[in-house]
């Protein structure tokens, strides 16, 4: 298909010649060609299944009817014409039950004719090349009509969040889980390490997180799903089909089904277990803008191209969605929605949330809140360069936070300044000089945010080193006590801050991601199991163990105090002061009593990132420690009053009761 020759359009009885790109912008086409109904996919029941597909550009679309989803056999069983139908759509009704039966569409524009899947595809075959028909509800664990988000009713700062990619949690041979690298091994219960440690769900139970954010787990191109047998690893950050598992995480790829009901199965296991589940969605780009199904049927229309046929790649992946343009919007918002409605997914995380325009989001926000008000939403803001085919869009960028207020996202301030650059220092890292810093951002908002309800605070994410690379990496010297002290005062920091806190998996074991020769991963986004995985043997060394149960007890002391997770500025505000008698570079604040629920007299929380003892001035009262450079959580740890001994790169906290 060329994009970029002319092509006649008609407008009523007025004919245009127009260059595709341009056309697709412009208010005439959106307005004629903007469909807004609920049916668009295929749509089984047992008698028929309706097909529905948009494309405004084409002359003439059929169904291809397949025995298999493999792309690579000859199975053809039949083709299907389909009738244009309103707004740029076309239909098509094929009797009989058609579940498991794959199909792909033939669409002809200007002469030319193309062979794609169906955007709008809840399930496929190998490799995502051919969709298939299917009876969702067949999908459906037992008791899943029962199925609800266990966390239901907390605020977003209520939230403590875990980062985890599906292999990571099984790939080591030491996980002891059966179902390695798929859906339902986080089924499985009791399994444990050759010393009898719990790993996988029970682990993430015992830990005591509320919700698990699971890196991509639609469909996405990088990873072979016919080649299993040869171990692959890919974060997933290239879509291909958006409404669909990846069938990698399945035990069968080759049958569309399976992957929907593990995914399932996975969903309800980690609910039952009290664990809300967070998608990571890519709506930003794809993996292949050119073979992507969507702009295969309406040539080029879902990306962000020039009139000289240049894509915009602020992405750095090649491609840009363009959200901009009323097809593409709905398509983001209707496959949001299709996610918490079937999957009953609870949260979703916004790649590259700068790239996608505010309205398209708070769309698909108040779309999902109408039937599901507990679900969170939070994403990458950054400010990426893109180029927007429509005037008068605004991307969700941190920037833009106020324009998105039910769209929370990353601090960067704050993970820099705990932690410092790739090459730096930061304040719980050896270097407490942006101590003035941390006293910003323990109260949970920046200059780009209106309330800490929007801020997610964390240490270290896939992107980048681990937290315990990057100390190592920075502080060569230093023995592995003083490396687990800076490990510990960071966890501290971002536990204790106001904001939500978002935890890296495996931080709480020291985790370390390195590469054959030696160095620490960056990047790991392709790299093999044993650079990825979590180590669950690392547990029976103490040292490691103790780390872990340090982050339990923050999680813990967390949950029991409402005083570290308010919602707004003005509650901050009212109940928070930044003390300002500490010793030099020593941070403290206290929090009153009563504040957004707090049941105590009130909270005192201190940070020394110096590598010096500090003697801090406790306000008046006896004062009880649950947080200390050894230990955390709800059991207390000694008491004092008047004044205060803090080691050195340590967090103290304090409860007046």
């Amino acid at each position: 298909m060329d994009l970029y020759g002319e092509y006649t359009i008609n407008y009523g009885n007025v004919t245009h010649s127009i260059l595709l790109p341009v056309l697709y912008s412009r208010e005439e086409f959106e307005d004629a060609y903007t469909y807004e109904g609920e049916d668009l996919g295929a749509t089984w029941t047992k008698d028929a299944t309706a097909f529905k597909l948009w494309a405004p550009t084409a002359t003439a679309v059929s169904i291809n009817f397949y025995e298999s989803g493999d792309e690579s056999a000859d199975d053809l069983i039949s083709t299907f014409d389909m009738t244009a139908d309103v707004n740029g759509t076309w239909k098509a009704i094929k009797n009989g039950n058609l579940d498991g039966t794959y199909y792909t569409y033939s669409v002809t524009v200007k002469g030319s004719t193309v062979e794609a899947c169906d955007p709008y595809a809840r399930a496929t075959g190998v490799n995502g090349k051919r969709a298939m028909v299917i009876d969702l509800d067949a999908t459906n664990p037992e008791g899943w009509e029962a199925d609800t988000n266990p966390n239901a009713g907390i605020n977003i700062t209520d939230a403590i969040l875990y980062e985890l990619h599906i292999r990571d949690l099984s790939s080591d041979e030491s996980s002891g889980i059966t179902n390695t690298g798929k859906f339902i091994g986080l089924t499985e219960t009791g399994t444990t390490t050759a010393d009898g440690i719990s790993t996988g769900l029970d682990y993430l139970k015992d830990l005591g997180i509320t919700h698990l954010h699971i890196l991509p787990m639609y469909d996405y191109g990088s990873v072979d799903e016919s080649k299993l047998n040869n171990p692959q690893f890919n974060w997933g950050y290239d879509p291909v089909n958006y409404n669909v598992p990846e069938g990698s995480y399945s035990t069968d790829p080759s049958d569309g089904a399976v992957r929907v009901k593990e995914a399932k199965e996975m969903v309800m296991s980690l609910h039952n277990a009290g664990i809300s589940v967070v998608m990571d969605v890519v709506y930003n780009h794809v993996y292949n803008a050119e073979e992507f199904c969507f702009n295969k049927i309406v040539p080029g229309y879902f990306s962000r191209i020039s009139d000289y046929g240049v894509y915009s790649a602020g992405s750095g992946c090649g491609n840009d969605t363009a959200s901009e343009r009323n097809m593409v919007s709905k398509y983001i918002v209707d496959s949001v929605v299709y996610w918490a409605n079937e999957y009953h997914i609870d949260g979703f995380r916004f790649d590259l949330a700068g790239l996608i325009d505010t309205d398209t989001l708070n769309k698909a926000i108040e779309k999902v809140h109408e039937t599901h008000p507990d679900v969170i939403f939070y994403a990458e803001g950054w400010d990426m360069k893109t180029d927007v085919t429509k005037k008068g869009y605004t991307l969700a960028t941190q920037s833009n936070s106020t324009l998105i207020p039910e769209m929370s996202f990353f601090n960067d301030y704050y993970r820099d300044t705990l932690k410092g650059g790739d090459n730096s220092k930061g304040y719980a890292t050896g270097n407490p000089a942006g101590y003035n810093a941390v006293k910003n951002m323990i109260k949970g908002y920046v200059s780009w945010s209106k309330n800490p309800s929007q801020t997610i605070n964390y240490a270290s994410c896939h992107d980048g080193y681990t937290i315990f690379d990057k100390i190592t990496s920075t502080n060569s010297s230093a023995t592995m006590a003083e490396k687990i002290a800076m490990n510990k005062l960071s966890a501290a920091m971002v536990m204790t801050s106001q904001g939500t806190p978002f935890i890296m998996s495996g931080e709480e074991m020291l985790r370390s991601k390195v590469n054959a020769d030696g160095s620490f991963s960056s990047n790991s986004y392709k790299s093999p199991d044993s650079v990825n995985s979590l180590k669950w043997s690392t547990l029976s060394d103490a040292a490691y163990m103790d780390v872990h149960d340090y982050y339990k007890g923050l999680i813990a002391f967390r949950k029991a105090h409402a005083g570290l997770r308010m919602m707004t500025a003005d509650e901050v505000n009212a109940n928070l002061t930044v003390m300002s008698d500490t010793p030099a570079k020593v941070v403290a604040c206290h929090i009153k009593g009563g504040a957004n629920g707090e049941t105590s007299k009130g909270l005192f929380v201190i940070y020394n990132g110096t590598s010096s003892e500090a003697t801090v001035t406790l306000p008046a009262g006896n004062w009880t420690i649950y947080i200390n450079e050894e230990k955390a959580g709800t059991t207390a740890l000694g008491t004092a009053n008047a004044t205060v001994n803090v080691a050195k790169v340590s967090a103290m906290v304090l409860v007046q009761e």
